[in-house]
């Protein structure tokens, strides 16, 4: 039993991806080449939203849009402990602060009513100027954009959607992308829609926000690429890399279809999964149980490891508590949902070609 099945999705898609590869070849483009803006058009498209930037991470995705308005030391940024650490990373790359908000217990996203009250703290202690927020859509679910927008514009703080896990989800038919001033996702090969390296997206309507992380993405360049406008960074997208996404996007609604019906089915026999709430589509980059205590998610993890039962704990540590974070000065008690979290969760198989025998294996396992 896999825990991601790329052989079989790749069986689908490798005659045309191979024809789209040998064009690559002949034409010698291999970064930025002429499929790198066919795949930006056509993910616009998907979202409904002006721009798509590719770039080449999930990271960078996050980065350029930080360094497009300026983002830096004195600076709080505000986002989620319960993530990967990537989430954080960027901020602290541009010398700026993350403020972590502990999350919901049962989406295990942002949690807004905590989101104010760190926002304000940090306005009362006076020593950050706080800049934007960074809500992750964690597992493919969506976070609560409608009241994150209402707290940024109260505020005057900007939004990244971090969307890294949830492109191909929505809330009531507002598709993922759409959300926040700009949004970003990764194309990781793990992901939903996934690449065979590295990658990312870039999404907004904001033209002269879409200008900037253009020219961010080439070292600072735009008319010129011998003379950098701007400072930048090598965020360039590989052809070989858009073209296995745009193999991957003929398939990619039937796939998240797919994705859906084994969540359903999961969740008719596991009550202790992620909550999605009335109206949001999640992408279902992973199903996630959490058990009562982490010696019994140990436990399950033994009985379902002697079935050949492949699992992933999503996440053994939250951001703040990791050793690179220390300087943050958090303590153990602090964002007590995300340690909770980080103890009891387990990720189960999830892909769009899991037999259904494997499911029954799975859920008779744990019920036993």
């Amino acid at each position: 039993m896999e825990f991601l099945d790329l052989k079989t999705q790749q069986k689908r898609i490798r005659k045309p991806l191979e024809k789209r590869i040998n064009k690559i070849l002949d034409h010698g483009a291999y970064i930025m080449g002429p499929e790198v803006f066919e795949l930006e058009e056509k993910l616009a498209d998907y979202c409904g939203v002006k721009h798509a930037i590719s770039c080449s991470s999930g990271t960078d995705a996050l980065l350029i849009p930080l360094m497009a308005w300026g983002v830096g030391p004195g600076d709080a940024v505000f986002t989620t402990p319960f993530t990967y650490v990537a989430t954080a990373e960027v901020i602290t790359i541009l010398g700026a602060t993350p403020v972590f908000v502990d999350v919901y217990e049962s989406t295990y996203n942002i949690d807004c009513d905590k989101l104010e009250i760190e926002i304000n703290k940090v306005i009362k202690q006076g020593k950050l100027k706080p800049k934007a927020i960074i809500p992750v859509d964690l597992f493919g679910l969506p976070a609560r954009y409608r009241l994150i927008d209402k707290i940024a514009k109260k505020y005057n703080l900007k939004v990244i959607e971090d969307a890294a896990q949830s492109f191909g989800g929505s809330i009531k038919n507002k598709k993922v992308g759409t959300f926040g001033d700009v949004a970003a996702t990764s194309f990781y090969p793990a992901k939903p829609l996934g690449c065979y390296g590295d990658g990312g997206a870039i999404f907004t309507n904001n033209d002269s926000l879409a200008e900037e992380c253009k020219a961010i993405r080439i070292h600072g360049t735009k008319t010129d690429r011998y003379n950098s406008e701007r400072i930048g960074l090598n965020g360039r997208f590989d052809s070989i890399q858009a073209a296995v996404i745009l193999e991957k996007l003929t398939i990619f609604d039937e796939e998240v279809g797919k994705r859906n019906i084994i969540d359903a089915y999961y969740r008719k026999y596991l009550n202790n999964a992620q909550y999605h709430p009335e109206g949001y589509q999640s992408a279902h980059a992973l199903f996630s149980i959490t058990i009562g205590s982490k010696n019994k998610r140990d436990e399950l993890i033994k009985k379902l490891t002697l079935k050949n039962i492949p699992t992933v704990i999503y996440y053994k540590l939250p951001i703040h508590m990791m050793k690179a974070f220390d300087y943050l000065g958090y303590k153990d008690n602090d964002l007590p949902i995300s340690i909770k979290l980080s103890q009891t969760i387990v990720s189960l198989p999830m892909h769009p070609y899991l037999a259904s025998e494997d499911i029954n294996k799975i859920i008779e396992t744990i019920k036993r």
